[in-house]
């Protein structure tokens, strides 16, 4: 007898020896549970905090502290899992003396006793292989981690660390995903679902397998009602329930292009954007993203009608919205359809704006002194050495579009009409330089020494022309264009976008220029884009042989940008233009808009310093600036006669 207790004893002493050895191998740092940070899903939201997107790098999870998870998620989880968790430390050995039983009986590794401190240990630090090494690895460092953090902080690591299927990580995610509901709002036979999913992801899935899943939580519920923690009368009842279940997409991206360029921006300043569980706020709004999506989809729509053997693998469109009062983005389509191309055409090309360029070189005379009401030749020239690349001919022959041409006339008519030979003979009056130097001030770079800068011929985006465009709706003030809001990071810090604004031109003198587009749209090229009830304004364009078609548009607190062209620059059909194409997409907008938003404002408001006359039988404005000239012939109008070649 004597023999056989001392060789227990010195069994045993081995064991611990060989235990502590072991313990002393292992090499496993707990500071990823202790010290828990795992990647978390960022939430995009537009102004109104309606969510436009999730974005997630691998794991699309949603943190739930553990004042958010109910008592009933615990009972709940700890009842099918670990109904002892609040008493052991860590490891529960009546169970695995049961499962070593069983283990025995079939001469395998067959049935499992884990903890959820073993479960989480497993999942965030081990392989799931089934080996006796790995186990006890398991029990040591459960050991250490029940020593390290309380139940309560156990308990929120495993629910937000653990896969719920679908994609879902953490269990706010998850009912989120399955049943659009806060976790303070889901009812029994819900949570029931949800705590049953982990043990096997993909069967219980409900989106797959919901027969499977509501077995799973009827145990779920049978356990929970044989150890007393529901009544009789909740388990009737959550056993009849089936619950509605949503299959939806992981990211709820609602506008691709918006979410694409906001990644864009921030990337560089959080380079955790897609895991850091950012809260984005966008002063972009859904809504109004919807209605340019639609009209964009509608332009797009009416050049197939006109041309159905147009070219759909290239031919495209791009729309921008602002308020140009503070340069807030308040919708982005890069693209008619983001499924099937996801370049941003409104970011990331660059497209010639033909005559919508035209205002600034209008605006620029207004500035030198000239009034609408002024008068500049619209007649053929022929400009020597401009084309200076083309080595057989460096002579420039502009024409107007409709061929002809109308001798004298005013700077209004030349831009109701979109006038080409006007425009590019009152841009060489003032002069090159001086129209070059006046366009950086307004924000324009890299712009050609050429006088057919006149007619759009350089490269620019939306979204940079956006931010010049609203030198007139900000009646002279340039608000820098701005998609984000603020950034909430997890721990809470708000960092604010603030707007950025510069006074570019006097209010006068920008609000001169308003009321010329006006007429532009009531009575020009941009008739197509009217609207009854509201003041619009804007402008045209269309490059040579129809690449491009654009038109430019605001009332008095928004402002619409579009352009419908082909990706690889070859021509769209003749018919295609700025009037034509773009503006019936303006007007189809402003209109829906205005149903939307029936409170916008509806008329321009006329600085103090702008004056009014009757003159020459016209209701003309004038500023100090920009006087009312004194006679109908002005001093370009003698400057034009005095030569055909310049």
């Amino acid at each position: 007898m004597k023999y056989i207790f001392n060789l227990i004893i010195i069994l045993a002493l081995a064991s611990v020896a060989g235990i502590i050895y072991f313990y002393s191998q292992i090499k496993i740092d707990i500071s990823k549970i202790v010290d828990y940070n795992p990647k978390l899903t960022t939430h995009i939201y537009d102004k109104n905090g309606d969510l436009v997107a999730y974005i997630f790098d691998e794991e699309n999870r949603q943190y739930a502290k553990f004042s958010e998870i109910s008592p009933r998620i615990i009972e709940a989880l700890i009842a099918i899992e670990d109904t002892a968790f609040f008493e052991h430390g860590g490891i529960n050995y009546e169970a695995i003396f049961r499962a070593a039983i069983k283990d025995i009986q079939a001469m395998s590794l067959v049935e499992g006793a884990s903890t959820l401190t073993q479960q989480l240990v497993k999942n965030m630090l081990l392989t799931r292989e089934k080996k006796f090494t790995r186990k006890l690895k398991e029990l040591i460092i459960s050991y250490e981690v029940e020593y390290t953090l309380t139940k309560e902080q156990i308990i929120e690591r495993y629910l937000n660390q653990v896969y719920f299927g679908h994609g879902y990580y953490g269990i706010k995610t998850a009912a989120l995903g399955y049943f659009k509901k806060n976790l303070d709002e889901l009812s029994l036979k819900e949570i029931s679902m949800l705590v049953g999913l982990p043990k096997a992801p993909s069967s219980y899935d409900p989106t797959r397998h919901l027969d499977l899943s509501l077995s799973r939580a009827n145990n779920v519920l049978l356990r929970m009602h044989n150890i007393g923690w529901i009544t009789t009368k909740e388990y009737q009842a959550a056993i009849k329930e089936t619950p509605k279940i949503y299959d939806q997409t992981l990211t709820q991206n609602k506008a691709p292009y918006l979410v694409d360029e906001t990644i864009k921006q921030l990337a560089p300043l959080y380079p955790d954007i897609r895991y850091g569980g950012y809260k984005i706020t966008l002063n972009a709004d859904l809504k109004v993203q919807e209605i340019a999506q639609n009209a964009l989809k509608f332009g797009y729509n009416e050049i197939l009608k006109r041309n159905k053997d147009a070219n759909t693998t290239v031919l495209n469109g791009a729309m921008i919205v602002t308020n140009p009062t503070n340069g807030d983005i308040l919708a982005l389509v890069g693209g008619v359809d983001y499924a099937k191309s996801n370049f941003n055409r409104a970011t990331q090309s660059s497209r010639q704006p033909g005559s919508s360029f035209k205002p600034f070189i209008y605006q620029i005379a207004l500035n030198q002194g000239l009034s609408p009401q002024s008068k500049i030749a619209d007649i053929s020239r022929i400009y020597e050495g401009v084309n200076k690349n083309n080595k057989e001919d460096q002579d420039w022959k502009p024409k107007n579009f409709s061929g002809n041409f109308k001798g004298l006339i005013t700077l209004n008519d030349a831009l109701k009409q979109s006038r080409n030979l006007a425009t590019i003979n009152l841009l060489n009056s003032i002069g090159l330089d001086v129209i070059q130097r006046d366009l950086e001030d307004f924000g324009f770079k890299d712009i050609p020494n050429n006088l057919s800068i006149a007619l759009g011929s350089f490269g620019v985006s939306l979204m940079d022309y956006s931010e010049q465009y609203s030198i007139f709706p900000g009646l002279g003030t340039r608000h820098e264009t701005r998609l984000i809001n603020f950034v909430e990071n997890k721990n809470g810090e708000i960092f604010k976008f603030e707007p950025k604004s510069s006074e570019i031109i006097k209010p006068e003198q920008a609000y001169l220029m308003i009321k010329m587009l006006q007429d532009v749209v009531n009575n020009g090229t941009g008739r197509s884009a009217k609207v009854d009830g509201i003041e619009l304004a804007g402008k045209t364009g269309t490059t040579n042989e129809s690449v491009d078609a654009w038109f430019c548009g605001f009332g008095p607190e928004i402002q619409v940008l579009i352009w419908y062209g082909n990706d690889n620059n070859t021509p769209m059909r003749y018919v295609e233009g700025g009037s034509r194409t773009a503006a019936p997409v303006f007007k189809q907008f402003m209109q829906e808009y205005i149903n939307e938003y029936p409170q916008t404002k509806r008329k321009f408001d006329m600085p103090p310093s702008v004056y009014r006359k009757v003159y020459n039988g016209v209701d003309a404005l004038y500023t100090t600036t920009s006087p009312l000239p004194k006679e109908q012939n002005n001093i370009l109008e003698k400057q034009d006669r005095e030569g055909i070649i310049f």
